[in-house]
């Protein structure tokens, strides 16, 4: 299957990507893993965009769109991939278009996650980190600690990143309402997008997605 998967930060697409890409045993192709990927390994797409972000300005279009096409034609990728976080605008996903009409194959599905924008800074405003382990994450409703502001793995103080502020939050969905969230009506109007509720267990909203995907590719 050859799915790209969409929705608002917060919404799980990390979590779910994983899950989804190991269950239909097809590559997870997510945008920070091919800049990290690309920029360690000191490709040329990777030299111009750590060019770019060195010197603070966004990464255009084309390097993202370059990343992205070199990808999704590796051989691991040929019978299917999971793409997280590209297409990000309409720009993208009409590259993304030219590239796929390339190769002569099409989108299964585009996977939309759809989540009450309360619930998304509730999500990511909630969210508490160890500041001695960055993998150890808490959440003031859904995984508190033990004890308030001490991690239960190994003592350090919690904290809350900068940009997981309500503020910041906010700012971050205006940004995906108007850059990303167009995309969804691109894809609805090609007769490609599912959209399911991301809300409840991450095995149910799994479940949820392979059902409607399934459904989606045999209708």
């Amino acid at each position: 299957m050859r799915i790209v998967l969409v929705g608002p930060p917060g919404a799980g697409k990390g979590t779910q990507a994983h899950v989804l890409a190991k269950t239909l045993s097809i590559p997870h192709i997510s945008t920070g893993d091919l800049f990290r990927a690309n920029i360690s390994q000191g490709t040329p797409l990777g030299l111009e965009a750590k060019a770019f972000m060195d010197a603070g300005r966004l990464v255009p279009d084309e390097v993202t769109i370059g990343m992205a096409k070199d990808r999704m034609l590796q051989p691991d990728a040929a019978n299917g991939f999971l793409l997280d976080g590209f297409p990000r605008n309409l720009g993208q996903a009409k590259a993304l278009d030219e590239i796929l009409a390339e190769q002569g194959i099409v989108l299964d599905g585009v996977l939309d996650l759809e989540v009450p924008e309360d619930e998304v800074v509730k999500r990511i405003a909630g969210r508490r980190l160890c500041r001695n382990d960055g993998s150890h994450v808490f959440h003031v409703v859904y995984n508190p600690p033990k004890a308030e502001d001490v991690c239960d793995e190994c003592g350090g103080e919690l904290y809350q990143r900068s940009d997981d502020t309500e503020e910041a939050v906010r700012v971050r969905l205006e940004e995906y309402h108007s850059k990303t969230e167009p995309i969804i009506g691109y894809y609805a109007d090609q007769g490609l997008l599912v959209t399911i509720s991301a809300l409840g267990k991450v095995v149910e909203v799994t479940e949820r997605a392979i059902g409607a995907l399934e459904q989606k590719k045999s209708a």
